[in-house]
């Protein structure tokens, strides 16, 4: 995006309250502060272009949510997003996740944390990089409340496989729950690498290859069957999504 999208953003939307820089944040975030009412809190960790956000917070006005995203860009189209939909409770704060959980989010105050579609890092040098290790787990453990729900979606069976052994051995979650494809107990993954994808994270068409669709769908018929613009374009890719969620059982 271009200086000139970014000034015609600015230009025509009021984002304030909607985008929050981590400069903004001189407090412990609570939803008072947020939405000026008490309500469970919601999290969303690397929110893009902002289609879940956009979707679901309307779908339960009685909760706030929290968008995380690291790009500035997509945090402010995501921030647009939500202000030309009308979106009241939920906000999107420019900031690295891991930052945002350990100094602003108090223990026990997320009723949910979303992780969807996060980058892969394939080269194994690069997995400490992934938003889902083990310090992050146990910070997000840490943070919802007792009942509180963590959940997971991603299209590389590697992660998948592997936030399922780091969300067992490190944190005391109760699940998984709701598997979608699930990997079965007995079977072990190949140890050969994945091939990174060819389905770029920010391009909002419909790729060449995808199935063909009845001439009376229109493209957001298409987009508001998926919770994220990634989930739309991995599945019309024809490809696998693995989904799973864990709960954290009260103490």
């Amino acid at each position: 995006m271009g200086r000139s999208s970014f000034e015609k953003i600015r230009g025509q939307l009021d984002l304030t309250g909607l985008l929050i820089t981590p400069e903004q944040i001189t407090e412990p975030i609570s939803p008072e502060r947020l939405f000026g009412r008490p309500c469970a809190l919601e999290l969303e960790i690397g929110s893009g272009k902002g289609l879940f956000l956009r979707k679901t917070a309307p779908t339960r006005p009685e909760n706030g949510f929290i968008g995380v995203e690291i790009a500035y860009r997509y945090a402010l189209i995501s921030a647009a997003s939500l202000a030309k939909g009308g979106v009241k409770n939920a906000v999107m704060i420019n900031s690295d996740a891991a930052t945002l959980l350990q100094r602003w989010i108090p223990s026990r105050s997320l009723r949910a944390v979303h992780v969807y579609f996060p980058d892969p890092w394939w080269k194994k040098s690069h997995r400490k990089r992934r938003i889902l290790r083990a310090d992050v787990l146990k910070l997000i453990e840490d943070r919802l409340a007792d009942g509180g729900t963590l959940y997971f979606r991603t299209d590389v069976r590697e992660y998948y496989l592997s936030t399922l052994d780091l969300v067992k051995t490190e944190t005391g979650l109760s699940g998984p729950l709701q598997i979608e494809n699930p990997i079965l107990p007995n079977e072990e993954p190949s140890g050969e690498e994945e091939a990174p994808r060819l389905v770029e994270r920010g391009d909002d068409n419909p790729p060449a290859n995808a199935p063909p669709r009845k001439n009376e769908d229109s493209l957001q018929t298409i987009m508001d069957h998926f919770s994220t613009h990634f989930e739309r374009r991995t599945r019309l890719h024809n490809l696998p999504v693995y989904g799973c969620q864990w709960t954290k059982n009260p103490t």
